[in-house]
């Protein structure tokens, strides 16, 4: 304990006396530790860190697998039924989103909601922070309806008293008591349940006629607890042979229905593992990059310590003395770096999800903790042994005799092809997180590049609930506020166009359509039919979307309620419903309507699944509906919430503040909601990517930087060994082009055998993010070169810097030292 405590008071000593070189070290390990950590903390909150429930990994998502989605929606009488029969999962609950209508609360709002079944917060062992949660019997359909309030919404709304208990809220104009608070520490957020709800409702409580009809998904999905002992694929088997009973019972309905279970971690966690651990790939490239060129500023540091060493070891040290002596400061070194590397973690943390806060699950679980803190002592223990063993044990090694005959020259070669080994190493290393980058940079640019079927400039979307007077009011009174709304809205400077859709938002939600072809027999089961994702918009959407009209015309006003049923169709349905026909005035029968529709127009195909969709998702056949001529039924739905689409003339300042304004004088009680450029929605769907293409390309710019400070460190290490040489050279007549020439010789050379390894290195490791790309060749020639030129000429304009200096190298001097 003492000879160490003695090699800690000597190495802090030494770290001292050489400042700037401790800077330098400690700066370098401080970005390489720090970038780890962050990347750390961040798989440590989305992966490692338990779900905040009970018994977390008893919990399963349950969706109904059909010919159409692995992941459909669930039909209520279908869960009730998988409730009564099933024996591996107790309980099962259900949930489906919804936005309300807050009033008589201030100014009106719209608020985040979900209809949930009674059991959902037991089985997810959620505590109320006042009051209760529903109990048996309160999510029946005609049961009293009460409500739960989110914790955010009580404290900003109601400000946080606890005698909001048994008092009234009015939510679509209905009247629910509040029978208590869910605690804001409750996230969650999977299909259909996304994060930030702020009221939950039972079930029951949802006016909707089609939600006792078997076979209507409606946008429901369910959770479960598995029972003790029970695995995943045993429950599995159990619910298959629970849905074959019902498809049995109602073929109609239920034939090829099955049960999909998945773990609630997976469903929460959606495909972002991948994408974490590729992360994590790069970032330890970094460390190593950053490890690399500490030891090679410790093998130079070295040089100068060598007779100090060998006059140690004369005196009776042993040679694992001096190591430990070495590999003590080094370790010293690496934990100052860790401990500013922390501190920038924790800053960059912020920083990234403060940019892009969507792009992550689980981003409230990120932050510093003890598993986060212990991490980082690991690493910077790791990376001070990993930098300090190749200069310890080749200082140690120095042949005594010669070292005190010759001083420093004696292990000059040897240090120098280490140093050569490292940056060649180093060079690798940067080329290959490089590269990655830039393919990275070249897919996402790729996808901006993409047609996603509509014009998203100078257009913006946002949601609609109409006033709650009108949940109860007359067809012909709903349409009559929907026209009204967009006369008003249209009659606004700058507006050049407005229209409602229901059922599917680009890149956002979806719902479908069944139908088939006139001519054939009505399919017996709803599961035979063919399907088409289905838009629901008004006469101007075309327009303000900027969809292409391809043949045919699309909706007019004249499109009514009072008019024959007409739909227009997109390119993928007609190639692949009508692939040698004109679609133009065939007919379908849609399950939804007792009428068949005429097809009077063929449009553009829009990528509603994002702009990455393979072919099997994007080419999804897509049909319009004029929304007035939609049945009675849907009609009294649609105050409840729908898009608006606004296309404006250009550039029109506070354009949504205009809105807000004349929506204000139809109705103090008429909520818009959600605004977004269209520009926007598509960048948010890309914000995954974009998330691991700024932390891969950060990495990169690391690994540029410190592969840059390394190749000139070594260069102008060796041109310090080489000072003599030099000044023979230039005394024997050369020039200093001749000894630029020379200098940079070496430093090409270190930094094509670098570029080569990189180049073969990347070609093989490329293919392991193949499934991050899209349009994008994982082996680009395109980025491979010019990936390899840039680091090429910043490895060479490093090298310049030195080489110059040679070329200052007094010849008089020189030889007066030789």
């Amino acid at each position: 304990m003492h000879s160490f405590l003695q090699d800690l008071r000597y190495g802090l000593r030494m770290l001292r006396k050489s400042a700037s070189f401790t800077a330098i070290a400690v700066l370098t390990l401080a970005l390489g530790i720090g970038a780890n950590t962050a990347l750390f903390s961040v798989i440590n909150g989305v992966l490692l860190n338990p779900l905040p429930f009970a018994q977390a990994n008893q919990l399963v998502t349950l969706s109904e697998s059909k010919p159409n989605f692995e992941y459909g929606s669930i039909s209520y009488p279908n869960f009730r039924d998988w409730q009564k029969e099933n024996h591996s999962l107790s309980p099962l609950a259900v949930y489906r989103g919804y936005a309300f209508s807050l009033t008589g609360a201030g100014e009106a709002q719209q608020v985040k909601g979900e209809f949930v079944s009674s059991d959902t917060f037991p089985l997810l062992g959620v505590k109320p922070l006042i009051g209760r949660t529903f109990i048996p019997g309160e999510d029946e359909i005609g049961a009293a309806p009460i409500a739960l309030l989110a914790e955010g919404l009580w404290r900003r709304k109601f400000g946080a008293k606890a005698d909001i208990l048994g008092k009234p809220i009015t939510l679509d104009g209905k009247s629910y008591v509040v029978v208590g608070v869910i605690p804001a520490s409750f996230h969650i957020a999977v299909p259909s349940f996304p994060d930030n709800q702020e009221v939950f409702v039972p079930i029951g409580q949802w006016n909707n006629p089609l939600l006792s009809h078997r076979g209507a998904g409606l946008g429901i999905h369910g959770m479960g607890r598995l029972k003790p002992g029970v695995t995943i694929q045993q429950a599995q088997a159990d619910m298959d042979s629970v849905t074959s009973t019902l498809a049995a019972i109602y073929p109609d309905a239920d034939k090829g229905i099955s049960a999909k279970l998945v773990s609630l971690r997976r469903s929460m966690l959606g495909g972002i593992q991948p994408t974490l651990l590729m992360l994590s790939a790069a970032v330890g490239f970094v460390l190593l990059i950053a490890c690399v060129n500490v030891a090679n500023l410790l093998l130079a540091r070295c040089t100068g310590r060598t007779r100090e060493f060998a006059v140690r070891v004369a005196l009776g040290a042993p040679r694992s003395r001096v190591v430990r002596q070495l590999l003590t400061e080094c370790v010293l070194l690496s934990t100052i770096g860790g401990a500013l590397g922390l501190l920038l973690a924790e800053w960059c943390t912020r920083a990234a999800l403060g940019v892009l806060p969507q792009a992550l699950p689980r981003a409230e679980q990120v932050g510093l903790d003890s598993r986060v803190l212990l991490f980082t002592a690991g690493i910077s223990l790791l990376a001070g042994i990993l930098f300090g063993l190749v200069p310890a044990l080749t200082t140690s090694g120095t042949h005594l005799s010669e070292t005190l005959k010759q001083g420093a020259r004696g292990t000059t070669g040897s240090r120098h092809g280490a140093q050569t080994v490292f940056v060649v190493a180093e060079m690798a290393l940067a080329l290959v997180l490089l590269i990655g980058a830039g393919l990275m940079v070249r897919n996402l640019s790729h996808l901006w590049k993409t047609d996603p079927g509509f014009d998203p400039r100078n257009a913006m979307t946002f949601g609609l609930s109409l006033p709650p007077s009108m949940m109860s009011a007359k067809p012909e009174a709903i349409r009559a506020s929907i026209r009204e709304f967009d006369r008003r809205i249209a009659a606004l400077p700058g507006v050049a166009g407005v229209s409602q859709t229901w059922g599917a938002v680009p890149l956002g939600w979806d719902d479908e359509q069944l139908f088939w072809l006139e001519g054939q027999p009505k399919p017996t089961s709803q599961n035979d039919m063919n399907w088409a994702l289905n838009y629901i918009v008004e006469s101007d959407y075309l327009r303000v979307m900027g969809i292409p009209l391809r043949q045919g015309r699309f909706f007019t006003p004249q499109d009514n309620e009072h008019s024959p049923l007409v739909i227009a169709v997109d390119d993928v349905f007609a190639q692949k419903y009508f692939p040698n026909a004109n679609p133009i005035g065939k007919r379908i029968n849609i399950d939804s309507f007792n009428q068949p529709a005429e097809i009077i127009g063929l449009v553009g195909h829009v990528k509603q699944w994002g702009l990455d969709a393979d072919d099997t998702e994007s080419l999804r056949a897509q049909i319009y509906i004029p929304c007035m001529q939609m049945p009675d039924p849907f009609i009294a739905t649609a105050p409840s919430g729908g898009q608006v689409v606004v296309r404006s003339t250009g550039m029109v300042p506070d354009l949504y503040a205009s809105i807000r304004r004349a929506n204000a004088e139809m109705s103090g009680e008429q909520v818009l909601f959600g605004a977004q450029s269209l520009e926007q929605v598509i960048s948010d769907s890309l914000a995954p990517r974009r998330f691991a293409m700024i932390l891969l390309a950060t990495f990169a710019g690391l690994a540029l930087l410190l592969a840059s400070i390394g190749i000139y460190g070594v260069i102008s290490y060796i041109v310090g060994q080489r000072s003599n040489e030099i000044g023979v050279r230039m005394a024997l007549g050369a020039k200093p082009q001749d000894i630029l020439h020379l200098v940079l010789a070496d430093g090409g050379k270190l930094v094509l055998m670098g570029t080569a390894i990189g180049l073969v290195a990347a070609f093989g490791l490329s293919r392991l993010i193949r499934g991050f790309l899209y349009g994008v060749d994982a082996a680009d020639p395109l980025t491979f070169a010019a990936v390899a030129v840039l680091l090429s000429l910043v490895a060479l304009a490093a090298c310049y810097v030195p080489a110059r200096r040679a070329t200052r190298v007094d010849p008089v001097i020189a030889l007066r030292y030789e």
